[in-house]
């Protein structure tokens, strides 16, 4: 059990049946009454965001996450298949379970997974990637002083805008938080 006392950006508590993450917390101190903790709380399962004040010294329980190093081997209709890189296990995740990193992996990449139990809760990717772009238009020459730029699609479908210089069969650096082009790889 835990205290809304020791609250720190990044742990992890069961409420209510569900497991959240503490995304923001600030402590209040009123000068009536009874102090209290508003918080920013992510439900790990849906990635729904909700806003929850506790009173102070309240008691909850620690939801405890084990992450686990895995490699994706290929993908199936619907399934990823993923092998844990200390015993060779494979399991297989759904495209649900993966959601908003689909764009972001390639066979072979490395990726870390949140299991809460034998559930998985999360994935983890690389903060950057780099990936081969598969489709754009080419770049007019004398057009980049303009700082302009263009539509690329990527190798896994993921769509992007890049400077008019990045051609297709390019490999590009992508922030995996916000979805950008960074550089020429």
């Amino acid at each position: 059990m835990i205290s809304t006392s020791d609250f720190k950006t990044g742990i992890t508590i069961e409420l209510e049946g569900e497991i959240y993450t503490v995304l923001e917390f600030q402590h209040v101190k009123p000068g009536k009454g009874a102090a209290f903790v508003r918080s920013k709380l992510k439900n790990l399962r849906s990635g729904s965001i909700v806003d929850r004040t506790f009173r102070a010294g309240e008691k909850m329980a620690r939801a405890h996450l084990e992450r686990k190093e895995m490699e994706y081997l290929y993908r199936d209709d619907d399934s990823f298949y993923l092998m844990d890189s200390e015993n060779y296990e494979q399991i297989a995740v759904s495209v649900a379970q993966i959601g908003e990193s689909i764009n972001y992996l390639k066979e072979n990449d490395h990726l870390s997974i949140l299991f809460y139990g034998e559930e998985i809760v999360g994935v983890d990717v690389p903060i950057t990637v780099v990936l081969k772009v598969a489709d754009t238009e080419p770049g007019v020459k004398g057009d980049t002083a303009s700082g302009a730029s263009k539509s690329a699609t990527t190798e896994t479908g993921l769509v992007v805008q890049v400077p008019l210089f990045v051609n297709s069969g390019d490999s590009i650096k992508i922030d995996t938080r916000t979805g950008s082009y960074i550089e020429r790889a």
